[in-house]
């Protein structure tokens, strides 16, 4: 093998690693939370939307944006489609209708597998339904509704 086939084998397989262990290191979440996915489902016009990033070794942001809705908290919880399960991340209220993963915020092992299995959803709660109006299940690249 000449010198410059090794060095260009060897930068080919360089971007090719780079970008492997950039897709497996991070998932990026588009979701919306709609009432119809609340447990049980909830009549309201109100509505979510927002971008999750859930890294490898658990590291989470994002943010969540809400409307037709007067949110008194939200949370990332841990629960197959259909099921209510705990409330495992607290997220911050910001303007405007926002709800925030704060910063520093990471999955345990477990929720992380949960996570990878689509088992965590975000929801956000009102005073006329504490439990949850509108929900959005957190569903990595390739896992769809059950």
């Amino acid at each position: 093998m000449t010198s410059t086939l090794r060095r260009t084998t060897a930068v080919a397989a360089s971007v090719l690693l780079a970008v492997g262990v950039g897709l497996a290191s991070a998932a990026t979440i588009h979701l919306r939370l709609t009432g119809s996915q609340e447990v049980p489902s909830v009549k309201t016009m109100a509505r979510g939307s927002g971008v999750v990033d859930v890294a490898s070794n658990g590291k989470v942001s994002g943010r969540i944006t809400t409307r037709g809705i007067q949110g008194t908290m939200a949370h990332i919880h841990e629960a197959a489609p259909g099921k209510n399960g705990p409330p495992i991340l607290a997220l911050k209220r910001g303007a405007k209708g926002t709800w925030v993963v704060p910063a520093g915020s990471k999955l345990s092992a477990r929720e992380y597998k949960a996570f990878l299995a689509g088992d965590l959803y975000v929801n956000v709660h009102s005073a006329a339904h504490p439990g949850g109006e509108i929900r959005g299940q957190l569903r990595p690249e390739g896992k769809h509704r059950r």
